[in-house]
């Protein structure tokens, strides 16, 4: 060991203000290596604030550096995000309307430095919830309660076509999914109601027609079997001998009967059984 090192080693150990200063700068430094670097997570992208100033470009996944304790790196999904709110709406004959409502939407990547300076990086509270919002209440206003509950797929349809239009080319709005209609008891109460006058209407309805199509078939055969008999009876009046023909067709052959004598005997044929 040099005299040089000898000196500072006697320095630092004989002096405990030295001492204490070395231990802070070894601490500085330890603590400026643990933050001189960030690592993105695999479908964000990071946004890099310094001393309150935002980059001017994203960070891709993966391991990179900064400026130590000055700087950090904000990581923003880029995937699709789901989230979901409670809307309440209004009918077009004013029945106040519960709808739970799924978002779907992803940020795209060139996205992410506007949206974290304009909305603070909460792009769905911000932006999307309150613009949903105003769409679903929009689409709902169009309809009567009861056929807001039969005609859900229109209008998560036509509440997806305003969101799109309120939003715009900042982030892309997937899709909407209305998870949940709540109605009051009351209403509710009624729509089942004359849900069920319906069907039984329409099973009384049906059964009218079926009773008029049974009655239709029965005349039509009646008509038939009369016309058949008519057609019968005049053709054994103007052909008699259809009747000894018949006969002789259903006879099995067995010699027949005769009843009487003379001209008064008649034959009676065994007829098949």
């Amino acid at each position: 060991m040099t005299e040089f090192e000898k000196m500072i080693n006697n320095l630092f150990s004989s002096n405990p203000f030295f001492k204490g200063v070395s231990f802070f700068v070894i601490f500085l430094v330890v603590i400026a290596f643990l933050t001189s670097y960030y690592i993105v997570e695999p479908g964000h992208r990071g946004v890099m604030v310094t001393l309150g100033s935002v980059s001017t470009d994203f960070k891709n996944e993966g391991l990179g550096f900064k400026p130590p304790l000055i700087s950090k790196v904000i990581q923003i999904p880029v995937k699709q995000i789901t989230q979901n709110f409670n809307a309440e709406c209004y009918s077009s004959d004013l029945q106040q309307i519960n709808i739970t409502i799924a978002t779907l939407y992803r940020i795209p990547e060139i996205s992410v430095v506007t949206l974290y300076r304009q909305y603070a990086g909460n792009a769905f509270e911000a932006l999307i919830e309150p613009r949903v919002q105003e769409a679903i209440k929009e689409a709902v206003a169009l309809e009567s309660a009861e056929s807001i509950v039969t005609k859900r797929e229109q209008i998560k349809t036509k509440a997806l076509e305003i969101a799109r239009k309120k939003i715009g080319n900042i982030l892309i709005l997937e899709d909407l999914v209305i998870k949940n209609i709540n109605l009051s008891k009351e209403l509710e109460s009624a729509i089942e109601q004359k849900m069920v006058q319906e069907q039984e209407a329409a099973k009384a309805k049906f059964t009218q027609q079926k009773a008029e199509i049974e009655a239709t078939t029965a005349i039509i055969r009646a008509k038939g079997e009369a016309e058949a008999i008519t057609i019968r009876g005049r053709s054994i009046r103007e052909n008699p001998a259809v009747i000894d023909l018949q006969l002789i067709e259903k006879w099995n052959g067995v010699t027949p009967l005769v009843v009487g004598s003379g001209k008064g005997a008649n034959i009676l044929l065994p007829l098949k059984q």
